[in-house]
């Protein structure tokens, strides 16, 4: 990721190596805040209230929080103990869980006195792994904008994206914006309708400022504007990230995904899911099998940001509000999962 002019991963080992760096993602755009973990409450902490999120970013980030809690105790109470604190952190994805269950394998048949160096070593690796599996998505993607260009050559590729599948929801890349990073750098006509993603914008706040970033031309949009773009034909394909795809190839994702999907097979408009294999979830059947995370009704009835002395909260409503964070997307509207491994078909993950 490019920030500050500079190349940076999401997360990092502190300098001392006894911790984990991450950005606040709350206070970006505005502010660019790095903050240290120093413990797996923090990290808890951290990933609950959405200093950092993402599917990928929360797995590596309950990874160093696991490290953390081993480096100071590495009985197996306390591995247990932590392992159960950052699993609840947020139920709906996947990868947090598989994160904690790698270092669990990892350390469980060590001595108590070497399970944290252990911890920290396979949640390093995790991160490389992250990076590389999203830069091979990347690669495939870029295939998939590549072949759509040259059937419309001389004309801007318009992308649109949902909530944030950047380098902030991973360690760098990111899933679905990989590609378009990609395709940006070699040369490719590329355009993004940024979804404002509501209640928390990611989009808007989040991947507007990446896309800023590395120069991608791009421009936010409201929610339900990307109906109206598809059906006046200027959304060339749909890509989204997801926090968890079941057996059946159902797609769990921020909550809006699956509207899109629905009037992009309306308009016969392409709806791509960007993920890792870790993003698979072969245990849980279907979509209707997966838990949706409800977060707190304020998300959506106050709006904050700067104001003219410092950061200013808004209500706009009085009315009770219900807030569920993700929605399923059927399998049969999803075109294809755009993996490390390639194109995948939906029909093959149940085949």
């Amino acid at each position: 990721m490019r920030l500050e002019g500079e190349h940076r991963r999401s997360i990092a080992r502190t300098a001392d190596g006894k911790g984990a760096r991450i950005l606040d993602q709350r206070r970006l755009p505005w502010e660019i805040v790095w903050v240290e973990l120093r413990s797996a409450a923090d990290a808890e902490r951290a990933i609950r209230e959405m200093w950092t999120r993402g599917a990928p970013l929360i797995g590596a980030t309950s990874a160093y929080g696991f490290a953390m809690a081993l480096a100071e105790d590495g009985s197996d109470a306390a591995l247990d103990a932590a392992y159960h604190l950052l699993a609840e952190a947020r139920p709906t994805a996947v990868n947090l869980r598989w994160a904690l269950d790698e270092v669990a394998k990892a350390v469980r048949p060590l001595p108590a006195a070497m399970r944290g160096e252990a911890a920290f070593a396979r949640a390093d690796a995790i991160c490389d792994e992250d990076v590389a599996l999203n830069r091979a998505i990347g690669a495939h993607g870029l295939q998939l904008l590549r072949d759509l260009h040259a059937r419309n050559p001389g004309r801007t590729l318009n992308i649109l994206t949902h909530c944030n599948p950047g380098w902030l929801a991973t360690v760098d890349y990111g899933t679905a914006t990989a590609s378009i990073y990609l395709a940006q750098d070699e040369g490719l006509p590329v355009h993004v309708w940024v979804d404002e993603t509501r209640p928390r914008n990611q989009g808007a706040l989040l991947t507007a400022f990446e896309l800023a970033g590395h120069g991608v031309p791009h421009t936010v949009i409201a929610d339900n504007t990307g109906g109206l773009l598809m059906q006046r034909g200027e959304v060339d394909l749909v890509i989204v990230g997801t926090d968890r795809v079941t057996a059946n190839g159902d797609v769990c994702n921020k909550i809006g995904t699956y509207l899109k999907a629905l009037a992009a097979h309306d308009n016969g408009v392409p709806f791509y899911v960007a993920l890792p294999y870790t993003t698979f979830d072969p245990m849980t059947p279907t979509g209707a099998d997966v838990p949706i995370e409800e977060r707190d009704p304020d998300e959506l009835a106050l709006l904050s940001g700067p104001g003219a002395n410092g950061q200013t909260t808004v209500r706009v409503t009085a009315s009770p509000a219900y807030n569920p964070a993700f929605d399923v997307t059927p399998a049969r509207l999803v075109t294809g999962f755009i993996t490390e491994r390639g194109l995948i078909a939906p029909a093959a993950l149940s085949s």
